[in-house]
């Protein structure tokens, strides 16, 4: 039900857009993040925007340089990344939560894309 696209292999500095495409269903009145996972280590927080799209929050690794921001009439999520460094690399996950707010919990989610892999070289 969630497909998350535009990654890719971009050097320090660079820039990506992730989006994340909704299918089956609406998430217009739910909140939406992205999280992220480096191999062995445990999913990481990293943006989340509530189902008006006024309210974001960003983990401190990636605030100043990633915008989350969605599009309820196209049932899309996005995440523009820039100023990108290398500790960016890693599988980003778009995901929806049960409710209409956002939250930095991966537990409060209960539906997530299969993943897009993320590798900026130094």
């Amino acid at each position: 039900q969630l497909q998350a696209s535009g990654g890719g292999l971009v050097q320090a500095g660079g820039s990506l857009r992730l989006s994340c495409a909704a299918s089956g269903r609406t998430f217009s009145n739910n909140g939406m993040g992205w999280f992220r996972q480096v191999p062995g280590e445990e999913r990481e927080f990293v943006a989340a925007i509530d189902w008006k799209g006024t309210n974001t929050y960003y983990a401190v690794s990636v605030r100043g340089r990633f915008t989350i921001s969605r599009d309820n009439a196209k049932n899309a999520l996005y995440l523009q990344m820039n100023s990108m460094k290398p500790e960016d690399t890693a599988v980003y996950f778009c995901a929806v939560t049960l409710g209409s707010s956002w939250s930095m919990q991966a537990g409060s989610y209960k539906y997530w894309g299969q993943g897009t892999q993320v590798t900026v070289s130094s």
